[in-house]
């Protein structure tokens, strides 16, 4: 099981692969596992990098305030450690916001970016600003069980394997962890910084996946080099939905 000490964090990572080097982050409350279906087929072209997010999967959390900052200072510390100077980042939802601030505060480490179902703000609308602090607020009083069946049903109707790994992956955050997790990602923004990304970005949109949407339009118009592409019969859980067409999508955007 590897894992390497990174600004006090114990961080499990997987490597697989040889090339041009890719890291995949997820998504709140998810792990590395959720990028299976990419690293089984992209592997064989590319050095494929998973990791689990402080906090989430087999990575440690230290007591205290969660910073969002940390989450960039993370990968960084990890390709660093990896001897990788430059890689393509891919992620979903938290994990896209994290590789996004990555090509902000080091594009010299940044050769693309995959940016899927990926909030830039938490305050997007009058509907963010009141209801994202009452979400933060609220849990709290959510048993983690609640939240993982409540995640599993609503992202498992285009492929109903995603359940169990849902389920499984969202129950095992102990709750406490959880809430301080969730009040840093919650408070990550980006609004500011699109406009300094320099490096292509492919921007994936689920066909069904009505969270995102609109903020991924206005990326794909403010940040340079950017396209986006809607992936079918998908929802937030995009690339598990429907990986066939994820994975076409991301070979074709690298070997451009």
């Amino acid at each position: 099981m590897p894992t390497v000490k990174i600004n006090n964090v114990e961080l499990y990572y997987e490597v697989k692969g040889e090339g041009e080097v890719l890291v995949f982050t997820h998504g709140a409350s998810w792990d590395h596992r959720q990028w299976n279906p990419q690293v089984e087929e992209l592997a064989k072209q590319y050095k494929t990098i998973t990791w689990d997010v402080r906090g989430h999967g087999k990575s440690s959390l230290p007591k205290g305030k969660v910073d969002s900052e940390d989450f960039t200072k993370d990968l960084v510390g990890l390709l660093e450690y990896l001897n990788v100077k430059e890689a393509h980042l891919c992620g979903l939802s938290m994990g896209g916001h994290i590789s996004l601030q990555t090509a902000v505060r080091h594009p010299e480490r940044v050769k693309s970016l995959v940016l899927i179902g990926t909030p830039y703000t938490n305050s997007y609308n009058w509907f963010e600003k009141v209801f994202v602090p009452i979400n933060r607020w609220s849990s709290i009083f959510i048993p983690m069980s609640v939240m993982a069946s409540i995640q599993a049903r609503t992202l498992s109707k285009f492929n109903p394997n995603n359940k169990q790994y849902i389920k499984e992956t969202v129950s095992s955050i102990p709750l406490n962890r959880w809430v301080r997790i969730w009040h840093a990602v919650s408070k990550m923004e980006s609004g500011n910084d699109l406009n300094k990304i320099t490096c292509p970005s492919l921007i994936l949109q689920g066909e069904y996946d009505s969270m995102t949407e609109r903020q991924q339009r206005e990326m794909a118009e403010r940040i340079p080099r950017s396209k986006m592409i809607y992936i079918k019969d998908a929802h937030h859980a995009t690339n598990l939905d429907n990986p066939v067409q994820v994975n076409q999508e991301i070979i074709s955007h690298l070997s451009k």
